[in-house]
């Protein structure tokens, strides 16, 4: 048992253990923190987070992209979350999302909705 409040409110899931929504592409990524100087307040940041492997990313349908078409758009379609276009752009090797749907009649990879 505890005597520290603030891991209790942790333990009781009262406060999120990470600063990420469950659908952020960054969730389970590690922070870092930068010190200027001994001593001197932290500045936290991301790291580097690593793009699955497109062999490790089981892909359930192949989409053909349409007129007016834009990734927040699909990721709801397949997902029925718009954020997870991050989803999609990581089973097609993107890493600019709006590429996905720059080139008409171009066949996208839509990855299953759990992930990898």
């Amino acid at each position: 048992m505890t005597t520290d409040p603030v891991q209790a409110l942790i333990d009781a899931g009262a406060i999120p253990t990470s600063p990420f929504a469950p659908n952020s592409r960054y969730l389970g990524v590690a922070l870092g923190l930068y010190q200027k100087s001994p001593g001197a307040p932290g500045i936290a940041y991301v790291l580097r987070r690593f793009i699955p492997q497109q062999r490790d990313i089981a892909v359930v349908l192949e989409h053909i992209v349409q007129s007016g078409e834009r990734p927040e758009l699909l990721a709801f379609q397949a997902f029925t979350d718009a954020e997870l276009y991050w989803r999609i752009a990581d089973a097609n090797v993107v890493t600019d999302p709006f590429e996905l749907t720059d080139t008409l009649g171009a066949r996208l990879a839509i990855p299953s909705p759990s992930g990898v």
